[in-house]
C-alpha cells in the first residue's frame, strides 16, 4: 500500500470514528439537513454566524466513513472562515474530489487526504454532502440533497 493511500485510510477512519465537532451547536443561528440517497448519509450542519464569519460550526447524523469523515474534517478547516472564503474552499474541495484540477492542494490542509475519492465516483457525493449542506445552511435554507 502506498503512503498516500494508508495515510487516506488512516484520516478517514480516525475522522469517522472520532469525528470532530460532532454536536448540536446551541448557538446555532443556522442548520440545514442533508441527504445523500445513493448512500444514506444523512447530515444536519448547524452554523453560529457572526455577520459574514463563521464563528462555530458542527454536525450530527449517520452515513458511510467518507460522509462522516469529510464533515469532521470540514468543519474544523471552515471555522473561523468568511462566507466568501467557505465558498472559494467548497468550489476548490469540489473540483479536488472530481478530478478537475491540478492546483496545489497544501492550502485544504487535510481535507486533501479526500483526493483520493476521484478514483471513486460513486463517493463524490458522499464526500460533498457537508459542504452542500452547509452552503444550504448560509443560504437559509432548511434542507438539500445530493440528487
Amino acid at each position: 500500500m502506498s503512503y498516500k493511500n494508508d495515510l487516506y485510510q488512516r484520516v478517514i477512519l480516525d475522522h469517522n470514528r472520532n469525528p470532530r465537532n460532532y454536536r448540536r451547536l446551541s448557538e446555532a443561528t443556522d442548520s440545514c439537513d442533508g441527504k445523500n440517497p445513493l448512500c444514506g448519509d444523512e447530515l444536519t450542519i448547524f452554523l453560529e454566524l457572526d455577520g459574514e464569519v463563521i464563528r462555530d460550526i458542527s454536525f450530527t447524523g449517520s452515513g458511510c466513513a467518507i460522509s462522516k469523515a469529510s464533515a469532521s474534517l470540514m468543519t474544523g478547516y471552515v471555522k473561523g472562515k468568511t462566507v466568501d472564503e467557505f465558498k472559494a474552499s467548497f468550489d476548490k474541495f469540489q473540483k479536488m474530489v472530481k478530478g478537475e484540477t491540478d492546483d496545489n492542494l497544501a492550502d485544504l490542509g487535510k481535507l486533501s487526504v479526500l483526493a483520493g475519492v476521484k478514483e471513486y465516483s460513486s463517493r463524490v457525493k458522499c464526500a460533498t454532502l457537508a459542504w452542500h449542506t452547509a452552503s444550504c445552511a448560509i443560504e437559509k435554507n432548511k434542507a438539500t440533497t445530493t440528487e
